[in-house]
């Protein structure tokens, strides 16, 4: 195993930093050859932030319950006093650098670039810009040179501007990890699109970012989540008028849809008629065809 790390003060203790906006800790890289297994567990998480990418391999990631495997082309930020529990292993030859900072301004910086707060995993890609200003990161803590504290929070912050600007360029294709995801989603929204699902709280909730997961989903389906959960509620709502005699009211809630005249809106905006109006005409088509199908009978 290979390791190369650097530390603020040659001190491995992490702190809280309440004055400074910004302040880097700790930078450095671990790499995996002969040893078969790398595990970190931190049950009550780190005082400082955490930024992993993941250059080669891929890692193993505990996260809100959920054992997540994260390939190589992704970083997982962990925010102070979050459970850190994760491991990589030798037989993928895997290669992570990490960035431990901490400051009274963190939020407000990586919300200025962009960095979403409401996943751990971001799909960043693979890039050599990460891996050489992650080792400046290092190199800066290992040499102390002038300045260097300073140096450092415009390494971060370089770091986070070819972040944002690596995510917005071009989505993930569709990897192993991205078809898991996106399946999984379809099969959820199916099974539960007539409740009330909040697409902010299920991207956080498999530890996605609100934005990389509607990305995601719109590459793989063709179509937003909500677009996709709304025709699942159209298509089902059709089916009740045509083979039921329930009022537009049970039918929408059956559907979830509180809202009777919301559900009217929709229903017509999707198929052109309102859902009284559809179940008329399908009848009356459906004894129409039924009406010539007896002639053809009788002649």
């Amino acid at each position: 195993m290979y390791i190369n790390s650097g530390y603020l003060f040659n001190s491995r203790i992490p702190f809280k930093e309440n004055k400074m906006p910004l302040r880097i800790l700790s930078a450095g890289t671990y790499q995996l050859f002969s040893r078969p297994r790398l595990p970190t567990w931190r049950p009550k998480g780190r005082v400082d932030w955490q930024l992993i990418y993941i250059a080669a391999g891929e890692g193993h990631f505990f996260l809100d319950g959920h054992e997540v495997t994260v390939p190589a082309g992704n970083m997982v930020l962990y925010p102070p006093k979050k459970e850190q529990h994760y491991y990589f292993l030798g037989k993928d030859r895997s290669q992570y650098w990490f960035v431990h900072f901490t400051g009274r301004a963190v939020k407000s910086i990586l919300r200025h670039y962009e960095i979403p707060l409401d996943g751990y995993v971001l799909h960043t890609g693979i890039s050599y810009e990460y891996e050489d200003l992650f080792k400046k990161m290092r190199d800066e803590l290992l040499d102390c040179e002038f300045c260097y504290e300073e140096n450092l929070t415009y390494l971060l912050r370089e770091l986070f501007i070819v972040m944002n600007r690596k995510m917005h360029q071009s989505m993930p294709t569709t990897t192993g990890f991205v078809r898991t995801e996106m399946d999984y989603a379809r099969d959820y929204f199916r099974e539960y699109y007539n409740e009330d699902i909040s697409i902010e709280q299920y991207a956080a909730g498999r530890n996605m970012s609100t934005s990389w997961f509607g990305a995601c989903f719109r590459e793989y389906f063709g179509t937003s989540p909500m677009k996709f959960i709304l025709n699942l509620r159209i298509y089902n709502a059709q089916i009740l008028l045509e083979t039921t005699d329930e009022t537009v009211g049970e039918i929408a809630r059956r559907v979830g849809y509180e809202n009777p005249m919301y559900f009217s809106r929709a229903f017509r905006k999707a198929k052109g008629l309102s859902p009284m109006k559809y179940r008329k005409v399908f009848r009356e088509k459906l004894l129409e065809e039924s009406t010539e199908g007896s002639r053809s009978d009788s002649e």
